[in-house]
């Protein structure tokens, strides 16, 4: 009940603060003030909201935010006599109110937690997010890790995720696009559309919780075995290749920069294409390979081999308009993947070329690199620790 008050809350000062147009610290500041949040979600909101408008032209809000925390609410505790070993100190607002809950690890990131409750590691931010009857916790953790030798003949490999195709990976060669890989995403989409029929039906006819959780559950433990396999595939395609680094685009905020309409955002917003990319750099981490992210910003609409804009004229197909360059009818996801891979570039990305825009190179990238090793060094990492199920 207390941790549904407070996501409920949360989101009404979300919505408040962005709806009344503020865009700096101070102006949503005023706004969240007033409202019964601990102060760790009250300055979590005073940094995203400016970022929302200012970095990611956000035009409107999704109704499904997680409650944002500092990483001053990063207080756990570690016992070995109880069956949850670890506990988190669940900010509310008020003297006393705060409680303890169990958490339950996922046993891969265990050696992590350790790291965390040891200060060997530090917490960034927290994320609590409802998930029907369970509630999950992510927290944002950066640790030293060593820096892989190279020999500067890394093979960059982009994995565009999509809906239609689940995940194309291609590798550039030269520059090239080489022996690409797709994953079709028809088998999630069908459970996703038989998921939300079903859960809607159930819901119209009143249906007892327990069997509305149990279908849920369901297709939830379906799809994580699909973002297992395909994870899986995609790490396999990078061991293909001499030297690989795992390139991927950086879909934070991706839900307030969609716009496709009412009915393909929930589509998109329904499947988890930050889970799947974490599931990648998990198992590339395992694997000992580098990830990079990039900006996200027209590598769908951008033709890999001129760096121009172009169209796709169907959803499968990307069409470059410029009779000087030798593209002109590429596969669109593959296009993609090859665009993703090339922005990881030491000079910074470039935008696309738009007649009267600024073509200086800039840095998009927003997220370090992964490793298996984790000794000490002057590079850190960073890795977000999720809820765990059987």
């Amino acid at each position: 009940m207390r941790l549904r008050r407070l996501l409920s809350t949360y989101r009404e000062a979300l919505h408040d603060a962005f709806d009344s147009g503020a865009d700096t610290m101070n102006g949503v500041s005023d706004v969240v003030t007033p409202f019964d949040l601990p102060y760790q979600a009250k300055a979590a909101l005073c940094s995203y909201v400016p970022k929302l408008r200012k970095t990611y032209n956000a035009r409107e809000l999704d109704d499904e935010h997680p409650i944002r925390l500092t990483n001053q609410a990063a207080k756990f505790d570690r016992d070995e006599s109880r069956h949850h070993v670890i506990c988190w100190n669940v900010p509310l607002p008020g003297y006393g109110t705060n409680f303890w809950i169990p958490l339950r690890i996922n046993p891969e990131q265990e050696p992590l937690w350790h790291d965390l409750l040891s200060e060997d590691a530090k917490a960034g931010q927290i994320r609590l997010q409802q998930n029907r009857s369970s509630w999950v916790l992510h927290v944002t953790v950066t640790y030293s890790v060593e820096e892989p030798e190279t020999d500067g003949d890394e093979t960059y490999i982009g994995f565009d995720i999509g809906e239609s195709a689940l995940i194309t990976g291609c590798a550039l060669k030269c520059n090239t696009p080489t022996k690409p890989m797709l994953e079709s995403g028809s088998q999630a989409r069908h459970l996703r559309k038989e998921m939300f029929t079903t859960l809607k039906r159930l819901q119209e006819r009143d249906a007892a919780d327990w069997r509305v959780d149990e279908r849920f559950d369901h297709y939830q433990n379906a799809l994580t075995d699909i973002v297992e396999k395909a994870s899986r595939k995609a790490v396999e395609y990078a061991e293909s290749f001499d030297d690989p680094v795992v390139v991927m685009e950086d879909l934070s905020y991706i839900r307030e920069n969609l716009d496709y309409g009412k009915y393909m955002n929930r589509r998109l917003h329904a499947w988890a294409f930050a889970r799947l990319q974490g599931r990648i750099e998990d198992k590339a981490a395992e694997a000992g390979i580098r990830v990079e992210y990039v900006n996200a910003a027209y590598t769908s609409q951008t033709c890999h081999a001129c760096d121009r804009l172009g169209r796709r004229s169907q959803q499968a197909e990307f069409v470059c308009p410029h009779d000087d360059c030798h593209v002109t009818e590429f596969q669109a996801d593959i296009n993609a993947a090859a665009n993703i891979a090339g922005r990881v570039d030491p000079w910074g990305e470039s935008v696309p070329w738009e007649p009267e825009r600024d073509d200086s190179p800039r840095n998009g990238s927003a997220s370090d690199s992964a490793t298996v090793h984790r000794e000490t060094s002057e590079k850190s990492s960073q890795m977000t620790l999720a809820a765990y199920s059987d």
